[in-house]
C-alpha cells in the first residue's frame, strides 16, 4: 500500500524540521509527490536527516505504544485503535516528531500510512465527511456521492477493520474531529497532533512538547548558517535559541535569515530579533515565532512580501507558480522563483516535486502547467501572514487579485479538459495557441495536474460562490470544473465531487433567491441521489426543482423535472404515477412542438401501462409514438415503436395480431437498415410462431435472427 495524504498532499514535518540546510543562494529541495510509494522505513531509533532533538519524547511515545491499555488491564482485548497524542503549540515541531515516529513504526504496520489534515488554512475545522471520503479513496474504497458523515465514517471504520495501518491526523482542533475517524481496529495505530487535549477519547496520554533544548536549537541554526559562525560565538547562539523560545519554526526563520546574509554574525541576528516591535498584549507563548516571522517578512523586497501576503487567498492553502502569478499580477517564471526562495527561507513548505520517475510517469518531460510544484504555508505561519493582508492590501486590490486567480484557474481547467479530447478536436486546436505555461504536455500530464489539485479546485469553487453572487466568472469556473472532472474521471468517479459542486450552487441560489439556478442544482442533485439509491430524497428534490422551474418560468427545467419524476416512479414500480408524470411532461413537449421528445415520452407511457397490465392504454401510447416517429421521418424509431406494439399484443394473449404487427415492424427495420433491431424482431417472430404451432417457420426466422446477431454484434 502507498503512503497517502488527505487535505492537500503529503504532510511534511512542520517548519523547523523539514527543509534541508540551504547554502546561501541554494534552495530547499521538494518533497515526495502525493501518492508516491512509501520508502522503506529506517531501523527503529534511526533519526531522519534533519530531525533535531526530541529523543526523550520519542522514547516516551514508543513506551506508550507498548504499555497495556485499559482494555487489556480489564482482561478484554481492545476493540479500537490505540491513540497517541502529540500536543504542542504550532511551530513546536509536533508534526516533525509525529513523522519521525511514523517512520520508526512503519515496519509494524504493513498496510501503510494514511494522513489527514483536520484544520483548514484559515483555521477552520476540516469537514469530517470530506476527510473520511478522502481517506476511503486512499484505501481504494468507493463511497456513494452525497453520503452523510455517519455513513462515510462507518464505511471508513469498516475499511480499516482488518488492516494494520498507521493513521496520522494532523492539527486536530479537538476530539470532535478525531473521534468519528478512529478505526475499530486494535492493530491500527492513530497518531494525533493537536494543540490541546482530546477530552472524551479514553486511554489517551498526551506527549506535551515545550521548547527544544539549547543543543538541538543550535543544531538547527548551524544547519542554515553553517557551523563556523555558530562555533565562534556559541553564547550568542544560545541566546538566539532562548530568544526563539526553543521553537523549531522560529529557529528555522532565524537561521534562514542568517544564511541569506553571509556577512552577518549571530550577534547581528540577535540584535535584529530584539529590534522587532511586537504588541504588548501578544501572549508570551506566541511572541518568539511572531518575532522571527516579522524579521523574515520585513527583510523581503516589497514585491516578494506582497506575494507572500496574497498567498493566503489561495484555495485550500495550496499555491504554485500559476496561483502566485495570478494573485500578484507577475509572470509565472518570476512567481516560481519567488516561491522557491520562500521555501528556502522557511516561509513555505514544498509539497511535491517530480522525482524518482514521477514526472515521466505522468508523461511530463517539458515545462508545462503540470510541472510547477505546489507549496503550502506552514500552519504555524498561516495566521501570522493572514493578519498582515488587511494591514497592507486594500479591499479592492484583494478582490482584484482573487478575480485574477479564479480567471487563471478557469483557463487551466479549459486547457486540462481539452487534453481529454481527440488530438484533432477544435478544443485541442484552440489550446495549442495558448502560452506554453497554460498548456499540458499530454493527457496524462493534465490528469496528473487535476488529481493533485482536485481538493484545491473544489475549494476554489467554494471561494467563488462564497459571496453569493454567481456572476459570470463564478459560473464559468463551476462549468469548467464540472466538465473537466467528467472528461478525465468519468461520470461515476466524478459523482462525489459533482455532488459537492451542485450543493454549493444550491446553497447560493437559495440564499439569493435565484430560482433558475436553484432548479438546475436540485435536478442535478436529484439525479445523483437517484443513482446512489436515495430514491425518496431524489423525489423530494425533483418536486422542489419543478416548483422552482415553474416559478421562473423555465420550460426546459420543468420538462426535465416532470420526466425525472416519471422515471423515479418507474424505478419504484408505481406505474400509475409514472404514467401520470410522463403524461404531464408530454403535454409540455407537445405544446412546445418538440416532436422527438414527445415520441420518446409516448413510449415511456406505453412502457408504464405495459408493466401495469393495461394493454389497451399501452397500445394507444405506442401507436401514438409510432405515428409521431413517422411524421418526423425517423423510420428506426417507428420500427421500434411498432415492435413494442407487437410485444403488448403478445402479452395480451393475441398472438396472431402480435405476429402481423411484428412483421410490419420487421419491414420498417429493414427500411431503416437497423440490423440489430431486425435480428431482435426475427427472434421474436420465431417465438411467436412456436406458440402458434409452426416450428418449421420458427426455425427459419430464428436462423436468420441468429445470423444477423453475428453480423451486428453489440
Amino acid at each position: 500500500m502507498t503512503d497517502q495524504a488527505v487535505g492537500g498532499g503529503p504532510l511534511l514535518p512542520e517548519t523547523g524540521e523539514a527543509p534541508a540546510a540551504p547554502a546561501p543562494g541554494n534552495r530547499a529541495p521538494g518533497a515526495r509527490p502525493e501518492g508516491a510509494a512509501a520508502r522503506p522505513a529506517p531501523a527503529a531509533g534511526a533519526l531522519a536527516p534533519h530531525f533535531a532533538g526530541r529523543r526523550r519524547e520519542l522514547k516516551e511515545l514508543h513506551a506508550d505504544i507498548a504499555r497495556a491499555g485499559l482494555d487489556t488491564l480489564s482482561g478484554r482485548k481492545g476493540t479500537r485503535s490505540r491513540v497517541l497524542l502529540i500536543a504542542g503549540r504550532p511551530g513546536s515541531g509536533r508534526t516533525a516528531l509525529a513523522e519521525q515516529l511514523l517512520r520508526e513504526r512503519a515496519g509494524d504496520h504493513p498496510d501503510g500510512v494514511l494522513r489527514a489534515m483536520l484544520t483548514g488554512p484559515g483555521g477552520e475545522p476540516a469537514d469530517t465527511a470530506r476527510t473520511a471520503r478522502e481517506l476511503l479513496a486512499a484505501l481504494g474504497a468507493e463511497a456513494p456521492p452525497g453520503a452523510a458523515e455517519d455513513e462515510l465514517t462507518a464505511q471508513l471504520r469498516e475499511a480499516l477493520a482488518a488492516r494494520r495501518a498507521l493513521l496520522f491526523l494532523d492539527d486536530a482542533p479537538g476530539a470532535e474531529q478525531v473521534e468519528p475517524l478512529l478505526p475499530d481496529a486494535p492493530d491500527c495505530l492513530v497518531v494525533v497532533v493537536s494543540q490541546g487535549p482530546l477530552t472524551g477519547i479514553p486511554d489517551v496520554r498526551p506527549c506535551a512538547l515545550g521548547g527544544l533544548d539549547s543543543a538541538a536549537g543550535v543544531e538547527i541554526l548551524s544547519r542554515y548558517a553553517g557551523p563556523t559562525r555558530i562555533t565562534v560565538d556559541p553564547r550568542t547562539a544560545d541566546s538566539v535559541v532562548e530568544e526563539c523560545g526553543g521553537q523549531p519554526a522560529a529557529l528555522v526563520l532565524a537561521g534562514a535569515w542568517l544564511a541569506a546574509r553571509p556577512m552577518s554574525s549571530v550577534a547581528d541576528l540577535l540584535r535584529a530579533l530584539h529590534d522587532i516591535d511586537l504588541p504588548d498584549d501578544l501572549p508570551t507563548g506566541v511572541r518568539p515565532l511572531c518575532r522571527a516571522f516579522r524579521l523574515a517578512h520585513d527583510a523581503l523586497p516589497p514585491p516578494a512580501a506582497r506575494i507572500l501576503r496574497l498567498l493566503t487567498l489561495a484555495p485550500g492553502g495550496l499555491v504554485d507558480a500559476h496561483i502566485a502569478s495570478a494573485l500578484a499580477g507577475c509572470s509565472v517564471a518570476a512567481a516560481a522563483t519567488t516561491l522557491d526562495d520562500f521555501a528556502t527561507l522557511g516561509l513555505l513548505r514544498p509539497l511535491a516535486a517530480p522525482q524518482d520517475g514521477d514526472g515521466d510517469a505522468a508523461g511530463i518531460r517539458t515545462p508545462d502547467a503540470a510541472t510547477h510544484p505546489p507549496y503550502r504555508l506552514p500552519g504555524c505561519l498561516d495566521p501570522l501572514v493572514r493578519a498582515l493582508l488587511p494591514e497592507y492590501e486594500r479591499p479592492a486590490e484583494v478582490q482584484l487579485a482573487r478575480a485574477r486567480m479564479l480567471e487563471r484557474t478557469v483557463r487551466l481547467l479549459q486547457s486540462c479538459r481539452a487534453m481529454g479530447e481527440p488530438a484533432d478536436s477544435p478544443a485541442r486546436q484552440k489550446v495549442a495557441g495558448l502560452p506554453r505555461s497554460l498548456r499540458f504536455a499530454s493527457r496524462a500530464a493534465a490528469a496528473h495536474w487535476l488529481h493533485s489539485r482536485r481538493g484545491a479546485l473544489l475549494d476554489a469553487a467554494a471561494m467563488a460562490v462564497a459571496d453569493g453572487e454567481l456572476d459570470t466568472l463564478d459560473r464559468r469556473l463551476m462549468a469548467a470544473l464540472t466538465r473537466t472532472l467528467l472528461a478525465h474521471r468519468g461520470p461515476e468517479a466524478a459523482a462525489p465531487d459533482l455532488y459537492a459542486l451542485h450543493g454549493l450552487v444550491l446553497r447560493v441560489a437559495e440564499r439569493r433567491g435565484l430560482a433558475r439556478e436553484r432548479a438546475a442544482a436540485l435536478l442535478n442533485l436529484a439525479d445523483l441521489d437517484g443513482r446512489a439509491g436515495r430514491t425518496a430524497q431524489a423525489l423530494t428534490r425533483y418536486r422542489q426543482a419543478l416548483e422552482a422551474a415553474r416559478s421562473v418560468p423555465d420550460p426546459v427545467a420543468t420538462g426535465r423535472a416532470l420526466e425525472s419524476l416519471g422515471c423515479t416512479y418507474t424505478e419504484l414500480g408505481d406505474w400509475q404515477r409514472a404514467a401520470d408524470w410522463y403524461g404531464r411532461a408530454l403535454e409540455l413537449r407537445l405544446a412546445r412542438g418538440e416532436g422527438a421528445d414527445a415520441a420518446r415520452l409516448y413510449g415511456r407511457i406505453g412502457g408504464a401501462h405495459s408493466c401495469a397490465g393495461r394493454w389497451d392504454e399501452a397500445l394507444t401510447s405506442w401507436r401514438a409514438a409510432a405515428r409521431t416517429f413517422r411524421r418526423l421521418g425517423e423510420v428506426s424509431g417507428q420500427a421500434r415503436a411498432t415492435g413494442e406494439m407487437a410485444r403488448v399484443r403478445e402479452y395480451a394473449g393475441r398472438p396472431e395480431e402480435a405476429l402481423r404487427t411484428c412483421l410490419e415492424a420487421l419491414d420498417l427495420a429493414r427500411k431503416a437498415d437497423d440490423g440489430r433491431l431486425e435480428a431482435a424482431l426475427q427472434l421474436r417472430i420465431a417465438d411467436t410462431l412456436d406458440r402458434l404451432g409452426d416450428p418449421a417457420a420458427a426455425r427459419l426466422h430464428r436462423s436468420v435472427g441468429e445470423r444477423l446477431l453475428e453480423d451486428y454484434p453489440e
